[in-house]
């Protein structure tokens, strides 16, 4: 019984967001780092480019899986890549107990959101814990009042 409730038992996911420089990978570093909590993460980055921004400031003494998405701006062509890489881990799940997914300071993630949704097989694997947006004190009234296109 116990094995296959094991089987059956979604992963939680938790999406960070924010602009680029608002603290994401800082976060994000915190997070990996700290032993008080016992927990072990997969990371999916999204990042523009052929070298992932975050890759020199992740440290490589932490022990977590990272998976860096490279096709681009998660919120147009990186949603079937997205899948991909939630399928394939799913395979080794027995490694983590959750998944941490950043996305570009410039990507919206509501597309990633709607993966949790859209694909028949995420929800059956994986469940949206939460949706983390980090923000610059500094300049958060500053980009409130910018307008919007």
């Amino acid at each position: 019984m116990k094995r296959k409730m094991e089987e059956t038992k979604k992963i939680p996911v938790t999406v960070l967001t924010g602009f680029l420089g608002s603290g994401k990978t800082t976060l994000l570093n915190h997070i990996l780092n700290d032993n008080t909590h016992g927990m072990k993460f997969a990371v999916i980055e999204n990042e523009f480019g052929e070298i992932g921004v975050d890759e020199k400031i992740i440290p490589e003494s932490v022990d977590e899986e990272v998976i860096e998405v490279m096709n681009g701006c998660i919120c147009c062509t990186v949603r079937g890549d997205l899948v991909e890489a939630l399928k394939r881990l799913h395979k080794r799940m027995d490694k983590f107990d959750g998944i941490i997914i950043e996305t570009t300071g410039l990507a919206d993630p509501a597309p990633v959101v709607q993966t949790f949704f859209v694909d028949e097989d995420i929800p059956t694997m994986y469940s949206l814990d939460s949706v983390i947006t980090v923000v610059d004190a500094k300049v958060i009234l500053d980009r409130l009042a910018e307008e919007k296109p």
